[in-house]
């Protein structure tokens, strides 16, 4: 097997192939070799699991997915690295390349088709610039996923494993706490990539809840007061919900109130009990 984290093998695969690096699409390439068999033993694989990847580059974690896993689905939007993946990894028969973007592709068909009576897991290098819509995708499109580990941004992860209720978290913090159990793992510096990111990166990992964390009447007009609350954080959540939501400031205000919350609080010191009581009280 080539080592796919030597920066000269790697040139040499892509040169073969006529392929140059694409920003534009994230493509910045591990080449840290500690790092990717670290995230598949994270991962948690064995033979009964279909790994789902996002955006393998020239394959350096699918090789490692495919050593552990069962099944390697792995998606990749750039039609340049098809041969460059079907080189890099010739010698696994477990893995398939689906050449769609995940954003659009029919992910339940897909693992109903392909991963049938397999525990599903993702586990991927997401790109940096669509991480939080990726993994609000897998979230709410309530797939049989068990786990989600990804390298993120770190700026990223620390939005994503923050405590709801704490000065770091966001909306996308309570939009993934509601789903799932959330834990950084390790940190990666910039300097393991090709070319390197003008940032550092994080691991963290997604347990997937069986049932949301909090119980609501509409998850529609729960995320609803979530997003408005948190779209003008240096507000009050009385001021940004109304402007938000088109609410008159006394009606929640009164919200506020029946939910046992001070009018002068901020969204970012609501636990997800006063976001859903005030979302049933409100909407």
């Amino acid at each position: 097997m080539k080592n796919l984290s030597d920066i000269n093998v790697i040139r040499a695969v892509m040169s073969k192939h006529g392929v140059t690096f694409n920003k534009g699409l994230g493509q910045n390439f591990l080449v840290d070799p500690s790092v990717c068999p670290a995230m598949a033993e994270a991962a948690g694989l064995d033979e009964n699991t279909c790994a789902i990847e996002i955006g393998p580059g020239v394959g350096v974690l699918t090789a490692e997915l495919a050593k552990r896993a069962g099944k390697v689905l792995s998606f990749e939007l750039d039609e340049r690295l098809l041969p460059v993946l079907g080189e890099t990894l010739s010698e696994f028969n477990n893995v398939e390349i689906i050449n769609q973007d995940i954003m659009k592709a029919d992910l339940k068909s897909i693992i109903e088709e392909k991963c049938k009576g397999m525990d599903i897991v993702v586990c991927a290098n997401l790109p940096y610039y669509i991480t939080s819509p990726i993994i609000m995708l897998l979230l709410e499109s309530r797939l049989p996923i068990k786990t989600i580990t990804v390298m993120v941004q770190k700026e990223a992860a620390d939005r994503l494993c923050a405590e709801v209720g704490s000065r770091d978290g966001g909306a996308v913090t309570v939009a993934v706490n509601y789903y799932a159990q959330s834990e950084k793992l390790f940190f990666v510096p910039r300097d393991s990539f090709l070319p390197p990111p003008k940032v550092n990166s994080e691991v963290i990992q997604l347990t997937v809840r069986k049932t949301p964390l909090v119980e609501v009447k509409s998850e529609e007009n729960f995320f609803k007061v979530v997003k408005a609350a948190f779209l003008q954080r240096r507000k009050t959540a009385e001021n940004a919900i109304s402007s938000g939501l088109g609410l008159k400031k006394d009606v929640v205000a009164d919200a506020l109130v029946q939910a046992g919350l001070e009018r002068t609080i901020r969204a970012e010191k609501m636990t997800m009990e006063d976001f859903a009581k005030l979302s049933e009280i409100l909407l």
